[in-house]
């Protein structure tokens, strides 16, 4: 590849002479450009010395120098994609050669002389699976092995690695350790429970107790952290009740019995115990002496506040708890429903100024002096009244419970709680009569027996000798019964009042004051 001298730019072609008079002077066609070949490109990828042609039939198989060949194909390859070995025709022809023709008497064709007759070289033979690709030789095959020998426990176990002496010391050893522990054991239950009896006969119990939410111990669990013990001093005298913490800043309703002998005398104290047993000192906020309510606050963080329910919705026969501190007892629970509602009772205590007529929740469940202030609860652990008082057969009063507990409902403890704590006072509507029970055979109501001047009810027309029959829609039987008719309505509202006045009935208008 040797490249030819160019000529240079300035000189010019000759002039042929036949042009030299009659046509311009033309220049002849510049040689082509051939740039210089890298030497190490033309070792890679330039002819062998001595070949002219692309091809070389008198060199196959000769490597090309400087050219990595790979190595021969396997004799499986060779046998079947290769020319047979005694053929000497090339697999390529000169440009216009045609392959002989056998017959000489039809063109052969380029594939051979076998035609369509031979399927690795007929384009338009059809494809067939051929047979396994197996050796001539092949051995038949044998038959299936049957089962194996089956593996010893030693073998599953442990594998090989373990002796059969020392599997057997080691259950050896195992068997021994048993026994001691069996024997150690029998001498153990023997000796750590005496009273027992090995000969005897057990009882059979029940499994595990499933103790509901919904039943008396899960109902005691959340209502008992929100029920405190109050204890008073009043120099060397003493007296405690219960309380229910009511909200979260501390305050807790408790009876005006319980604080009274303490809301005016100097030097005295009143503190709460919690069931943990945490005692914190706490000051009266209020006192109601017609409900029997007070209103106390202790000064703690977080307390668990009690959840109020209605009363309203009470009915005889319904499930309740009471929880207090009966006798200096905290955190005392016990069971019973509700005996009657609206039963009018009227509260009042030696050494205190308690003069009140509630209108009670009546109930079973044993209370006894200590649990007055403590909760009443029914059976979703909402509380439905505070306790208050009970009857008693005992002399002097001093009996226990006899299943008579009286319970003031929640929601005029509701009512009560929120005034005292906005203005440390309550407010009742007064009818301005004094009045006792009668019963003429016929009729059971309250005869007035005197009216006071500018009350309600001297400005309504009601006159002694009166008997006073129903307030609004409420019946009214007795003297109590009509105190707490009238306290269920607010200052200022104006109620029918029947009362039957010689034997005749009149309903009056009376503005409450």
């Amino acid at each position: 590849m040797s490249e030819q001298p160019r000529k240079p730019a300035q000189e010019a072609d000759p002039v042929r002479p036949e042009a030299a008079d009659s046509t311009p002077q033309r220049l002849d066609p510049r040689p082509p450009h051939r740039p210089e070949v890298d030497p190490e490109q033309e070792a890679a990828f330039g002819r062998p010395d001595g070949v002219d042609g692309s091809f070389d039939p008198d060199a196959a198989g000769t490597p090309t120098p400087g050219v990595a060949q790979g190595p021969p194909p396997s004799d499986a390859l060779a046998r079947a994609f290769g020319r047979p070995r005694d053929a000497a025709e090339s697999l390529q022809r000169e440009p216009g050669e045609t392959a002989p023709d056998p017959a000489g008497d039809r063109p052969a064709t380029f594939w051979s002389d076998r035609g369509d007759r031979d399927p690795w070289r007929n384009p338009s033979a059809s494809s067939v699976i051929g047979p396994p690709a197996l050796a001539e030789d092949q051995p038949e095959p044998t038959a299936e092995p049957g089962p194996g020998p089956l593996l010893s426990a030693r073998e599953v176990l442990f594998g090989r690695r373990v002796r059969p002496r020392s599997l057997a010391a080691l259950a050896g050893v195992a068997v021994l350790l048993a026994g001691i522990g069996g024997f150690v054991g029998r001498i153990t239950a023997e000796e750590g429970n005496p009273l027992t009896n090995p000969d005897v006969t057990l009882a059979e119990v029940e499994p595990g107790v499933d103790r509901p939410s919904g039943g008396v111990a899960g109902v005691a669990r959340r209502i008992v952290p929100a029920v405190v013990s109050v204890e008073v001093h009043v120099g060397a005298q003493g007296g405690s009740g219960s309380g229910v913490v009511i909200d979260g800043e501390g305050y807790v309703v408790t009876n005006n019995h319980v604080v009274s002998m303490a809301a005016d005398t100097p030097g005295a104290t009143v503190s709460a115990v919690f069931s943990d047993g945490t005692r914190v000192p706490a000051r009266i906020v209020g006192r109601d002496v017609k409900t029997d309510l007070a209103v106390i606050k202790v000064e703690v963080a977080n307390p668990t506040v009690a959840q109020l329910g209605r009363s309203a919705d009470l009915a005889v026969g319904d499930q309740v708890i009471a929880v207090g501190s009966p006798l200096g007892l905290a955190s005392t629970v016990t069971t019973g429903i509700v005996s009657s509602v609206h039963r009018p009772v009227r509260l009042a205590g030696e050494g205190t100024d308690t003069n009140a007529v509630v209108d009670a929740i009546q109930t079973d469940a044993a209370i006894n002096p200590g649990n007055s202030g403590g909760a009443l609860v029914d059976g979703n652990g909402a509380v439905i009244g505070i306790n208050s008082g009970i009857r008693t057969i005992g002399s002097g009063g001093e009996g226990g419970s006899i299943g008579l507990g009286f319970a003031i409902p929640i929601d005029d403890v509701r009512r009560i709680s929120q005034e005292l704590i906005r203005t440390g006072r309550a407010a009742h509507a007064d009818l301005g009569v004094n009045a006792k029970s009668v019963n003429d055979g016929t009729t059971d109501g309250a005869q007035v027996l005197n009216v006071r001047d500018e009350g309600s009810a001297a400005a309504a027309g009601l006159a002694e000798g009166d008997v006073i029959i129903r307030v609004a829609d409420r019946k009214v039987s007795t003297a109590d019964e009509l105190v707490v008719a009238v306290d269920r309505h607010p200052v200022g509202a104006t109620i029918p009042v029947t009362v039957v006045r010689q034997g005749r009935e009149l309903v009056l208008d009376v503005t409450l004051r």
